[in-house]
């Protein structure tokens, strides 16, 4: 069965692809926000695909926020990918005639060497993503755009530049998103969050003790606004391991008596590139 999957949009973005990437053959939704991928899960698709986290950004705070704040959907697997940057033109225009460049304000960032390079001049103009700066090129011959080969190949825009990102290893990685918990395949990762009703010195240290303790691996810990007074967070942490393998169990158990509340995100099979 084709399985319909909601993306955040529009086409031609990084997300399409974490989504083509994970399920070739699916029908691929795009949505206009965070909100309305996580929602489309209940409305009209099967899973939804976002961005959590970019090796140098850090983390997707609108991802982060949906999973904390709202339980109702479940980390089911996870995609990473190579975030490539091209310099982008309408085939009509002239390098020489660029005045204003688009994209979306992390790509132009991550391309700033390049930029201040190559058009010191030029004004730096914020899309909402690097699909949709693409398509604001079109036809317009003092304009160039920074985004992926499937934008330029979307709207048929001529690639200048191939790989102008200032970091070679700037990757993202993509959550898919479903309603039901996954079975354990020996190559899994946990994410979940936690708090405390009462802040106490070394509560935090004795929790992240039982990692440690049982000869758990941590791979990220974080914190958010718990949203119910200053001063108050939520703590994020991925682990290895599945929630429901034998030599987890007890770390969950222990976890649960140190904290006052956890939410599973999910336990998932970790990203294998090969």
């Amino acid at each position: 069965m084709v399985r319909n999957i909601s993306y955040l949009g529009p086409a031609g973005t990084f997300t399409e692809l974490a989504a083509q990437l994970y399920d070739s053959k699916a029908n691929l939704i795009p949505q206009s926000n965070f909100r309305a991928v996580y929602d489309s899960v209940n409305i009209d698709s099967d899973l939804a695909v976002l961005p959590i986290e970019n090796s140098l950004n850090g983390s997707v705070v609108d991802t982060l926020d949906l999973l904390i704040h709202d339980p109702s959907l479940i980390i089911c697997n996870e995609v990473i990918i190579k975030i490539e940057h091209h310099f982008i033109i309408d085939p009509n225009t002239n390098v020489k005639d660029v005045k204003n460049i688009y994209s979306h304000p992390q790509a132009l960032a991550q391309c700033r060497v390049f930029l201040e390079s190559n058009f010191p001049k030029a004004n730096l103009v914020a899309s909402l993503s690097t699909a949709s700066a693409v398509e604001q090129i079109k036809g317009d011959t003092q304009g160039a755009a920074i985004g992926n080969l499937g934008s330029a190949e979307l709207y048929d825009m001529k690639i200048l530049n191939k790989s102008i990102q200032d970091n070679s290893s700037n990757v993202t990685r993509f959550v898919v998103l479903g309603k039901d918990f996954t079975n354990p395949t020996g190559f899994d990762k946990t994410s979940l969050c936690f708090s405390y009703d009462v802040d106490k010195p070394g509560q935090l240290y004795d929790t992240i003790g039982i990692f440690a303790s049982n000869d758990i691996n941590l791979i990220k810990i974080e914190s958010r606004p718990s949203r119910e007074g200053l001063g108050q967070y939520i703590f994020l942490i991925d682990f290895d391991g599945h929630q429901n393998d034998e030599s987890i169990k007890p770390v969950m158990e222990k976890l649960r008596k140190q904290t006052s509340q956890i939410r599973v995100f999910g336990s998932y099979p970790k990203f294998n590139e090969v």
